[in-house]
């Protein structure tokens, strides 16, 4: 093996994979965490910082009292000397927490309050020694006093008499700061044990009501693995109006989408095979019954077998056509002139056996459509209106307040009341049809749903049916279309259902060409 397989043999270290619930809890836990200790610390340092300033401030108004009782006292005294004048000034000292007093001569610790203080400076002999050697270099200054057991702040004078320094003599007073220290001390260690707790309750809290909005994802996962394409019956329980519950909601919603799929699909299966069926079993039996010996028989057998595969072949035509409509059509709207359109229409009707075709009502008006899929709708209709409606055929157009329809009447019987919702549905078939496969008036609606639009049927006025093809419009372009007032009307159309929208439209990437779009037409009425 190659050094180069075996570092891609080699195991790569990877995270854990961790539960959405336990991820969201490590998020909360550390965010809590970063923000008790970011206020805390914060809160501290700003204390700390207080307490050491107020320190420094009270050892300054110390040193000039401390000064001040000298000057006065020099005044009084002219005769006194240095070490006497520190005497007095030890003496007149007041107490104070965590404070001691010292007097040094010579560098020597000598003088000290007659009351007892928290500090016994002269304990210290390292301290009097600091203290000493920083007054020579500095005389009268602050300071920090630090060991491994002690921190102290501490001011040192001098004590001049006349102006002049004639003794080593110091005055010297200090302040513990681990004392002045200790309450905020207390307080922050209290503090970082409430915040552990206040933590440990966020976690829990937040562990319970993680768990609960994230039970709705649990129930989407177990409801997706026992989800089978036989299985489509589960639904997620839907409580309140949160994004979660829009979530399981959506799924709802989705999965009887799919549902629904799965039913058109296996009646599309069932329908199928039902249509394709009949012609196999005639080609079969009309097969197996002919006489190869007689001519008369075998062209007899030949010219229906042809006739039973040329009624397959424009099912498989249909089919392909309807699929190619209801799953992501392609259209492609471009400007079109309705009037041109109609006119269009009615000369390539007129070329269908049997058709007497007349032009009626229309709108001046550019829409964007597909002119080339509504040629194909509105000759579907023509061809359904021949083959059920007979007598003349009127075609024409007319504008509502938002919609643009194109129709198609017959002077035939009618479609029956109750067949009037379902003409358009896939391999519906009137119970006097005994041709067509059941397609052609579905794919006009698939035709007109590709637009954003609706197919209906009515009846018309003096007999016959009305079929109504509408394509939404914009209000602008509704408004901007004018009627032809010397062509009459069909009668009353009775008012659409509302439209779906005009949305749906897809641009392919090629042209339509000038394809007659006459294939595929089929009688389903």
């Amino acid at each position: 093996m190659t050094p180069e397989q075996k570092r891609r043999r080699r195991p790569r270290w990877r995270l854990p994979v961790l539960s959405v619930r336990t991820r969201l809890l490590t998020v909360i836990a550390l965010v809590a965490a970063i923000g008790l200790l970011g206020v805390g610390l914060t809160v501290y340092v700003t204390e700390r910082q207080r307490i050491l300033a107020s320190t420094d401030d009270l050892l300054r108004s110390n040193l000039e009292s401390a000064q001040m009782l000298i000057e006065q006292h020099t005044e009084e005294e002219p005769d006194t000397t240095a070490e006497e004048a520190l005497r007095i000034i030890v003496q007149r000292v007041s107490p104070d927490d965590n404070m001691g007093v010292l007097g040094v001569v010579d560098g020597t610790a000598s003088l000290v309050p007659g009351v007892a203080l928290d500090l016994s400076l002269e304990s210290r002999p390292d301290f009097v020694s600091h203290v000493v050697s920083a007054a020579d270099r500095r005389g009268g200054h602050l300071g920090r006093y630090a060991t491994d057991d002690v921190a102290w702040a501490y001011f040192a004078t001098p004590v001049l008499l006349s102006g002049l320094q004639e003794e080593d003599v110091l005055f010297v007073m200090a302040y513990d700061l681990q004392a002045e220290l200790g309450e905020i001390n207390t307080a922050g260690r209290a503090y970082l044990v409430a915040s552990a707790a206040m933590l440990v309750f966020i976690i829990a809290i937040g562990g319970a009501v993680a768990g609960r909005l994230l039970r709705p994802l649990r129930q989407m996962r177990e409801t997706a693995e026992r989800v089978s394409g036989q299985a489509l019956d589960e639904r997620l329980p839907i409580v309140g109006r949160d994004d979660v519950s829009e979530l399981a909601r959506t799924m709802n919603d989705m999965l009887d989408r799919i549902d629904a799929s799965l039913g058109a699909q296996r009646k599309l299966v069932s329908d199928v095979r039902h249509e394709l069926r009949t012609p196999i079993t005639i080609v079969r039996g009309h097969l197996e019954l002919m006489d190869p010996a007689h001519p008369d028989d075998v062209a007899d057998t030949r010219e229906l077998t042809m006739d039973e595969l040329d009624r397959m072949s424009s099912l498989v035509q249909d089919l392909s056509e309807m699929a190619a409509l209801e799953g992501r059509p392609e259209l492609r709207p471009e400007p079109t002139d309705v009037g041109d359109l109609i006119d269009q229409i009615v000369r390539k009707a007129r070329a269908i056996d049997g058709a007497a075709v007349s032009r009626r009502s229309s709108v001046t008006l550019v829409a964007d459509v597909d002119p080339g899929r509504i040629t194909q709708a509105m000759l579907q209709l023509v061809q359904n209106a021949v083959t059920h409606g007979g007598g003349q055929i009127e075609i024409g157009s007319r504008v509502t307040s938002d919609a643009l329809e194109l129709w198609v009447r017959d002077h035939g019987p009618g479609v029956p009341e109750d067949a009037k919702q379902k003409v358009f549905d896939r391999f519906f078939r009137g119970s006097e049809s005994t041709s067509g496969s059941g397609l052609g008036l579905h794919i006009v609606g698939a035709i007109a749903r590709a637009h954003g639009g609706t197919a209906r049927v009515h009846d018309a006025s003096g007999g016959g049916a009305v079929f109504v093809l509408s394509v939404p419009l914009s209000p602008a372009a509704a408004s901007a279309a004018v009627s032809a007032p010397d062509v009459p009307d069909p009668g009353t159309i009775p008012p659409r259902p509302p439209l779906p929208g005009p949305g749906g439209l897809r641009r392919a990437p090629d042209a339509h060409g000038d394809k007659e779009m006459t294939d595929g037409i089929d009688s389903d009425r």
